[in-house]
């Protein structure tokens, strides 16, 4: 008796530690290995879950256990990898043994719906403790509803980042978004999905996680790439055999036969032959290793060589979808995107990467024409507090030469930047031979909140050649169509003396730009087609290749992270306008450019212009000019600034001087800082910085710079607008 009733008393002491003891947290894998079921609608393989199936799975499911000290996840995975049941993994784990809100998104209504039917029903139709976690599991109970599921210490949100009201009013310490790199660019409010979701956490800030998923997709456009980009980049490294260096799996590691019919990895350390059949003991015996450690943000990246044994293409199957690839853009994209899991990069735009054209840049500066120029245009963007404007310059065979970039600013709403802009416009650009330049066409974007300020410029006729243009809405349309009266008369009719519109093609003429540019990276610089000025800076540079064509939109993008785009969109427009009805550039033959230089070269003896210069406009605040012949006297102050900055130490050029001293076609006070500066340039043989005071140059930085308030400067070559990139 005494006996039975020790047990007895052994076997409730033990019931009461049980009932009191702190629950032991579980990780996600060790949950999904105890409690989580496949269902026969979602797997090739129904049943328990078995951890050792996929090993690359736990580490990226564990980042999101109660005690992970990890917030930030995004992982890279080919198609059918398990990215869905690693979210669906992690998602019945926090309503089991960390409840809290959970808020889970996806691209659209369509994959919402789908992601519903074949991984949440699933999971909680299969999985009896989440059943049990739940309020309710009626359907007509408001606890339990299609995209809502309340239980017990949290609530679920199935959400689509179509729509902006979606994304708002919740607070979530769990964010799990599925293919994540399909995320529109924005929303129809305007509002980027990525920074509302990201905001939806902000209550929890010492216990929210967030996980990103995906396949990627265009390299610089891709939402999934670029958070990669700032994780610590984990790779699954496993041991060589051989020789035991560690090593992940690569698409270039690969060998196969001509016929494609048998393949094999080769290690790149020792060079030993890999069959398939090892990869599942290699992986086993792998881990994740990070390329950053010190960031926050987790990454993982795998390709299709590390698919499961029976779960997934073998090696030999992968070699004959590549093969068939070959020569076939579309299918080679989705190669890389769904198998290599990698970005695609337009074949168009690998040679011109902002680190490669900025090695490009030529010896020439702004602002004066070199050999070969013989005519120009101007193309103008219109922002809400500035106009940022393209020179380019033209010849034979339509090869290009950037002359100028300049943002003005301003409210386009107010006359002043328009008067900034006339003066600009009107300037001739001096040309190397000798001789001048002026610009014989502008185009001005009408797009955005100044439409009828820009008609209003047009229509004033200030320039030569305005044209008011629109983007064109087709990607196939021509780079300008028929222009289009816009203005009416007193009867109603058009009038043919109004403002015309022209719609420009601009997907056609980036990818002219881009084809250009590309084939420029194997050419000797005089056999370039598009060139650059050494004064141009980065921002212009990165901005002339900021953008990325989206084929699934048949448009450009803006690639993200990128500064802003007008140095693209005033290039184009620049280009557009060299086909102005009256101009038309691109028709011109040999003879004509042969015609074209004859008439420079004339002129340049004659000390004129090769255009004649276009009549004062009345209420114009523009200073007149004082005269047109030889070398212009902005250019004589910037090259003696240029020679100070360059070569503080040399001397001065005697016959330099003298073109100095014959400068003309400056305004008044351009004119007499030129004479202040020649006169103390007076003593031979001295260096430059010796013989001027220092307080006379920066008065003629002043000059050339173009303070805000006098409208009769314009701002320096090559200077930009200081707002935000």
């Amino acid at each position: 008796m005494s006996a039975a009733y020790a047990v007895a008393r052994t076997e409730i002491a033990r019931a009461v530690a049980r009932a009191i003891a702190p629950r032991k947290l579980l990780r996600v894998s060790e949950w999904a290995a105890a409690k989580r079921r496949l269902s026969r609608k979602g797997s090739a393989i129904p049943g328990a879950w078995d951890n050792s199936r996929n090993p690359l799975q736990v580490e990226v499911m564990d980042c999101f256990s109660a005690r992970s000290p990890v917030h930030e996840a995004v992982a890279l995975f080919p198609i059918q990898f398990g990215k869905s049941e690693i979210e669906t993994n992690i998602l019945g784990y926090t309503m089991e043994e960390n409840p809290q809100p959970i808020m889970v998104t996806l691209p659209g209504e369509v994959s919402m719906n789908k992601w519903i039917d074949q991984k949440l029903n699933p999971l909680i139709d299969e999985t009896p403790s989440v059943q049990r976690v739940l309020t309710s599991i009626a359907s007509r109970e408001s606890s339990n509803r299609r995209s809502f599921k309340d239980f017990q210490g949290g609530q679920l949100y199935i959400e689509h980042a179509g729509n902006p009201v979606r994304l708002k009013s919740t607070a979530v310490g769990l964010l799990l978004v599925d293919e994540f790199s399909s995320f529109a660019s924005a929303l129809k409010s305007g509002d980027d999905p990525d920074a509302m979701l990201d905001g939806r956490t902000s209550a929890f800030p010492s216990t929210y996680k967030r996980f990103k998923v995906g396949t990627p997709e265009i390299l610089g456009l891709c939402r999934l790439t670029a958070l990669w980009a700032k994780s610590d980049q984990r790779h699954w490294l496993w041991p060589c055999p051989d020789c035991g260096h560690e090593q992940s799996f690569e698409w270039s590691g690969l060998h196969w036969t001509p016929d494609g019919k048998r393949c094999w990895y080769g290690c790149r350390e020792c060079g030993v032959v890999i069959e398939e059949h090892q990869k599942t003991d290699l992986i086993a015996r792998g881990r994740w290793v990070p390329t950053y450690p010190d960031r926050k943000i987790r990454g993982y990246h795998a390709n299709c060589l590390y698919y499961p044994m029976g779960l997934g293409p073998r090696w030999v199957d992968l070699v004959g979808m590549w093969l068939d690839a070959q020569g076939d853009p579309a299918k080679l994209k989705t190669f890389i995107n769904d198998r290599l899991a990698e970005a695609w990069e337009d074949p168009s735009l690998r040679k011109v990467k902002v680190n490669l054209i900025r090695d490009r840049r030529e010896l020439y500066r702004l602002r004066t024409a070199p050999r070969g120029v013989l005519a120009l245009t101007a193309g103008v963007d219109t922002q809400d507090d500035r106009l940022a404007v393209t020179i380019l310059g033209w010849g034979r065979g339509m090869t290009c030469w950037v002359l100028d970039y300049v943002e003005l600013a301003g409210d386009p709403g107010e006359d002043e930047v328009w008067a900034k802009l006339t003066d600009l416009l009107n300037r001739p650009l001096a040309h190397e031979l000798g001789g001048w330049l002026r610009i014989e066409a502008t185009a001005i974007d009408a797009g955005g909140h100044r439409t009828e300020h820009v008609k209003h410029f047009v229509r004033s006729r200030r320039v030569l050649r305005p044209m008011c243009i629109f983007g064109a809405v087709p990607n196939n349309a021509p780079v300008i169509n028929r222009p289009k009266l816009e203005d009416v008369n007193y009867k109603g009719k058009l009038d043919k003396k109004g403002v015309h519109i022209y719609h420009v093609g601009t997907v056609g003429v980036k990818h002219w730009l881009f084809q250009r540019l590309s084939s420029d990276a194997d050419a000797a610089p005089e056999a370039r087609l598009i060139h650059l000025s050494e004064d141009l800076d980065d921002f212009y540079l990165d901005g002339l290749v900021s953008e990325t064509f989206n084929p699934r939109k048949g448009r450009f993008e803006k690639n993200r992270s990128s500064v802003r785009n007008e140095p693209l969109d005033t290039f184009v427009y620049a280009y557009a306008a060299a086909h102005h009805h009256e101009l038309r550039l691109h028709r011109l033959s040999l003879a004509d450019w042969a015609a074209r230089e004859a008439r420079l070269m004339e002129r340049a003896q004659q000390g004129a212009s090769v255009l004649p210069e276009p009549p004062a406009i009345a209420g114009d605040s523009r200073e007149t000019y004082i005269g047109l012949r030889g070398m212009p006297v902005r250019q004589a102050i910037d090259e003696i600034l240029c020679q100070i900055d360059r070569e503080p130490m040399s001397t001065i050029d005697g016959d330099r001087l003298d073109q100095w001293r014959r400068a003309t076609g400056g305004l008044a006070d351009e004119v007499a800082v030129l004479g202040a500066l020649t006169d103390q340039l007076g003593e031979p043989g001295s260096p430059i910085v010796a013989l001027l005071d220092a307080a006379l140059v920066q008065r003629a930085r002043e000059v050339l710079r173009g303070p805000s308030q006098p409208l009769t400067h314009r701002p320096a070559r090559g200077t930009r607008h200081a707002g935000l990139k």
